[in-house]
């Protein structure tokens, strides 16, 4: 199994569903496994790559600033374009911790499991009254258009 990269959203996780990150996504890959922890993990996911993003813009931006760098090699149209790639990326990390805050606000706890319904068939236990009107000779036909 290879190793899982941290969120910002794991002891969220953790505390909800009571066990490891790991643990977690080898219990999402079972029969049994419940929709909620799927959807949880799934923009887990995408909050792990999004976070990844944020961090290698950042780390790219203090390579660029780094003092013992020459200045001469700074670019205004660089450092606008990492700003606009930082904040899209921010924006994205923003909406998948709401989206996952939100799941694991709504969601039915861990031990509740949904309600199973059984499908049975009904019998009809008085006979139905004869229809009034006569069944037309081509019933389920399409019909004319009326002017």
């Amino acid at each position: 199994m290879s190793p899982v990269k941290a969120s910002t959203m794991d002891a969220n996780l953790q505390h909800v569903f009571g066990s490891p990150v790991p643990e977690m996504y080898e219990a999402a890959v079972g029969h049994d496994a419940s929709p909620a922890l799927a959807r949880a993990l799934e923009l887990r996911s995408f909050l792990v790559l999004a976070e990844e993003q944020v961090a290698r813009v950042r780390d790219r931006v203090h390579a660029d600033m780094d003092p013992e760098r020459d200045m001469g090699e700074l670019s205004a149209d660089k450092l606008r374009f990492d700003a606009q790639w930082l904040e899209a990326a921010l924006d994205a990390c923003d909406g998948y911790r709401a989206a996952l805050g939100e799941l694991l606000r709504t969601m039915p706890p861990p031990d509740q499991q949904a309600p199973s319904f059984r499908m049975t068939q009904l019998k009809a236990t008085a006979p139905l009254p004869p229809s009034a009107a006569p069944v037309p000779q081509r019933a389920g036909a399409a019909r004319a258009r009326r002017p």
